[in-house]
């Protein structure tokens, strides 16, 4: 019996990866962070480019059908369509990270309504979504980095924790758009 174990240049090389994915994830939160709570917005009228905010929700319900989908495929064990349909769901949060960053870069935070009704939930749920979005980037690129390797078993070990995190923050991006826009009339 002849086992081979990993060269300790590819651990090195994951180890490296993973540092990177961390690495690009906190700066990429970061820049979030200055770009919504920071930077002037360029049009806080916001008067060019209304859309980005409907456009947005569209992707992140995209992304969501998208993930869905590819749990199917995978329980299935239809592995091309579950990677066509998670690569499906990863170029439509790209879509909406590039829209989330125009609108906010245009239009600065957006704040709900003081007095408006759900006002409590709402927070509620875009804090949780903003903090499991932040936790949902790294292991969404960890995962990917885990397949596109061919680290199918560690792949399995971390999408068991991505995928309710990718879709739990796809589907509140949509559901605090929908809360928003109704508070606002």
């Amino acid at each position: 019996m002849n086992t081979v174990a990993p060269a300790p240049a590819s651990r090195s090389g994951s180890r490296a990866a993973i540092a990177a994915i961390l690495v690009v994830s906190a700066a990429a939160t970061l820049f979030l962070f200055w770009l919504i709570y920071i930077h002037p917005a360029a049009d806080a009228a916001s008067t060019r480019f209304a859309f980005l905010p409907g456009l947005n929700a569209f992707f992140n319900g995209l992304s969501a059908t998208a993930l869905l989908i590819g749990y199917i495929f995978i329980r299935a064990r239809r592995i091309a369509a579950h990677r066509a349909s998670m690569m499906t769901a990863f170029a439509f949060s790209t879509l909406f990270l590039i829209g989330y960053i125009a609108h906010h870069a245009l239009h600065g935070d957006v704040r709900y309504p003081l007095h408006a009704a759900f006002r409590t939930f709402y927070l509620w749920l875009l804090a949780s979504h903003i903090i499991l979005a932040t936790v949902a980037l790294p292991l969404v690129l960890v995962t990917f980095f885990f397949s596109l390797s061919g680290r199918i078993p560690q792949h399995r070990k971390v999408a068991r924790w991505t995928f309710p995190l990718w879709l739990y923050v796809s589907v509140t991006g949509v559901l605090t758009f929908v809360m928003l826009r109704l508070a606002q009339g």
